[in-house]
């Protein structure tokens, strides 16, 4: 599927950290409670660190205590795409950016946080960039 951002790898490697091209472009894992955002309080809009996207906002993160940020929906339903991951011998569904394709982390559903959506987007913090709201 095409997106609105496609770079040739070269271009990633350049733009972005070693750290932020394993997470976003080779869907690597951020170790757990060692992100920036997986405590903030700050009120804002999260979007995706390799193209600016618009993805998930303050007021739907929550305390899930698993060690990244979590947040129960998108901020858009077309935010994110939703692709079935049959690594590591589990079945998940990681969650990409729908605008160019950028691993963000793995949604799950069903875990019983009290949430309106009973999901759990489990995103990496060098997935994403926090815009704080004004005022």
């Amino acid at each position: 599927m095409p997106y609105d951002v496609e770079k040739p790898d070269e271009q990633w490697r350049v733009e972005l950290s070693p750290g932020e091209y394993a997470v976003l472009r080779q869907a690597a894992t951020e170790p757990a409670f060692t992100g920036e955002y997986t405590d903030t309080k700050t009120r804002g809009v999260y979007s995706c660190r390799a193209c600016g996207a618009d993805l998930f906002t303050s007021d739907t993160k929550f305390e899930s205590h698993c060690g990244w940020p979590s947040f129960f929906d998108p901020k858009d339903t077309d935010a994110v795409e939703l692709i079935e991951d049959r690594s590591h011998g589990m079945v998940r569904t990681e969650v990409r950016c729908a605008r160019c394709g950028s691993h963000l982390g793995h949604v799950f559903e069903g875990e019983g946080y009290p949430t309106p959506t009973d999901q759990r987007y489990c995103i990496n913090s060098i997935a994403l960039r926090l815009a704080p709201e004004e005022g």
